[in-house]
């Protein structure tokens, strides 16, 4: 199981990095119209200080990322690091950090080491590339909220600019549709690249997570079962992370597309003239339709099915309609993995046996 679980986070990561790289043109799209936004921003001390605050945010984030990975690696790999091993004892199998089968014996301390840098480089280099794209996608989520709160703060001026000049509300109004229009085909982007990593990214966690769970009910009785346990948690800790910056990011933008709409009808359309309130209009029109993040084209990333759930008059029926199956399907893995995991142990029991066998007869 522990073999299942590493090979699914590395499926996971390497087709994240083959869809994204199939998306490579539309992230050439995001980085143009970052660099635009960050133009613009130039011209104006308010727009800049929030664009920087998201970016400075953003960093924060991805470094907070990063030392996570960082450090669930090295707790997974310090106590095989520092096992006293003996290679010359051909009868046990060396700990290692991925099980793989060599062409070449592993007889010697410095081997051993060689190999075990390896894995711990390789597994390194995964977990920071898995961080990364997650980062990534905060990154932009991020950025084009202040993108969305410059646009809020422009539609809370636009009477006191109109009521000032005429030429000058015209060149407001045609800044604010492209702002948002803009925003939109941001918006798009992100999505296109996203939403199949994050139908990947809930269907291989739902299998993974029951992988682990089942680790750390068969390590229960073990003699190093404190150790295995701690670093199977701590994998378990990232992988519901992961499903968490998905749902937080949909949220987000979720939330922020919500204020567009409601910023552009609370300003006093109705003081403007004619021809600058009928643009304003569409813009509330536009705002209607929310700007989401899906899971491959079929449900939106949000909180909101979760808290409808709970508010709802049969609130209690459905949670336990979803707990029941919740449980049937862990139930139907749990049954799968058991019997694989008992099938080995009995395999290894009798090799074992045998040895000792021939070893008395000789």
């Amino acid at each position: 199981m522990d073999c299942f679980s590493s090979f699914l986070t590395q499926v996971k990561f390497m087709t994240k990095l083959i869809i994204f790289w199939l998306n490579e043109r539309k992230f050439a799209e995001i980085l143009t119209i970052m660099e635009e936004d960050w133009n613009d921003c130039c011209n104006s001390d308010i727009n800049m200080r929030e664009t920087t605050c998201k970016a400075k945010l953003a960093g924060r984030i991805t470094n907070a990322m990063f030392t996570l990975h960082t450090l669930t690696i090295v707790g997974y790999s310090v106590g095989i690091f520092l096992a006293d091993v003996d290679v010359t004892d051909h009868q046990s199998e060396l700990p290692l950090l991925l099980k793989v089968n060599l062409p070449i014996n592993i007889n010697t301390e410095r081997r051993y080491k060689t190999l075990l840098s390896a894995q711990f480089i390789h597994l390194i280099l995964s977990g920071c590339g898995t961080g990364l794209l997650n980062a990534l996608l905060l990154t932009l989520i991020l950025h084009i909220g202040g993108q969305m709160d410059i646009l809020c703060c422009w539609l809370n001026e636009f009477v006191i600019k109109e009521n000032e000049e005429r030429g000058e509300s015209v060149i407001t109004t045609n800044k604010i549709i492209q702002k948002h229009q803009r925003i939109i085909n941001f918006v798009e982007y992100i999505e296109d690249m996203y939403t199949y990593i994050a139908l990947l990214q809930f269907t291989l966690n739902t299998v993974l997570i029951c992988s682990l769970g089942f680790l750390i009910v068969t390590a229960i009785g073990s003699p190093d079962a404190t150790e295995q346990i701690m670093r199977t948690l701590l994998f378990y800790t990232v992988t519901n992370l992961e499903a968490f910056i998905f749902c937080f990011a949909g949220e987000y933008l979720k939330n922020k597309s919500k204020a567009i709409g409601n910023a552009a009808y609370y300003s006093a359309w109705y003081e403007m003239k004619p021809e600058n309130s009928r643009n304003l209009i569409l813009i509330i029109l536009r705002a209607q339709k929310q700007l989401t993040l899906t899971v491959g084209k079929i449900m939106d990333l949000s909180l909101e099915s979760f808290t409808d759930a709970i508010g709802s008059p049969n609130a209690l029926e459905q949670i336990l309609k979803s707990l029941l199956f919740y449980t049937i399907t862990n139930l139907e893995a749990f049954i799968f993995c058991f019997a694989g995991e008992y099938l080995s142990n009995k395999v290894s029991y009798n090799d074992i046996y045998d040895n000792d066998k021939e070893l008395t007869s000789r």
